[in-house]
């Protein structure tokens, strides 16, 4: 059987000295579809920062993508995040660019240097996420649901092993955010594993995936929502 891509075991997450998240334990695997779910505040965003590693771990035992976040050294955490895509409630494009500087800065940024590399990967990653004749827009001409495909487009550039999502249908109308949320299912029967925070229920219900929820400082799966 494949390794986890995450596993948790009897994590507490402490924030100055005061533990957020306590005795958390819980394995994502490869190909999981799957939600964090929980009020505003139980935690949820505590764990993502735990995740890729703003956050140490220092009760507990945690892995995240080969990466043991118990001794996980600063010099090793950009590597953490290279494996890992990150999908925001606003979106956070740049937003004075078009498409195609947005997504090659994230590549010259993660040390590619080779042009046509760059150009094929951001043709694979828009058409991915059916944008690819938004290449050269400009960010601000774009609607909230294309603005939010292009940064599901930029979480996918170094062919992530789990992709986080925060709230990625926040800010978008209900027929937006099932456009998304069909989006990122095309993406996870593809082969990527996701992970979405989320309380939009009556979208979620409608591309069923594992749950867990945020409640009472810890998390637990549960059976839906």
């Amino acid at each position: 059987m494949a390794e986890p891509i995450l596993s948790f075991d009897q994590v507490t997450i402490l924030q100055e000295g005061v533990p957020t998240l306590q005795n958390v334990s819980f394995q994502l695997n490869p190909g999981d579809f799957a939600y964090l779910v929980g009020k505003s505040g139980s935690g949820k965003s505590t764990l993502f920062r735990a995740i890729f590693s703003e956050l140490p771990i220092e009760i507990g035992m945690a892995s995240v993508a080969g990466f043991n976040l118990n001794q996980i050294q600063k010099k090793e955490v950009p590597f953490l995040r290279r494996k890992l895509g990150f999908v925001f409630q606003d979106f956070q494009l740049l937003t004075d660019r078009n498409v195609e500087k947005n997504l090659s800065f994230v590549l010259e940024a993660t040390g590619h240097t080779n042009k046509a590399e760059i150009n094929t990967k951001i043709e694979e990653v828009l058409a991915k996420v059916g944008m690819s004749n938004a290449i050269h827009k400009k960010i601000h001409k774009l609607s909230g649901g294309e603005q939010q495909r292009i940064s599901i487009a930029r979480a996918l550039l170094n062919n992530p092993v789990l992709i986080l999502a925060d709230e990625p249908t926040g800010h978008l109308d209900p027929e937006v955010s099932k456009e998304i949320l069909m989006l990122f299912k095309e993406l996870n029967q593809q082969g990527t594993t996701l992970l979405i925070a989320s309380h939009d229920y009556s979208t979620i219900r409608q591309f069923p995936g594992r749950y867990f929820k945020c409640e009472n400082n810890t998390i637990q799966e549960i059976a839906g929502v």
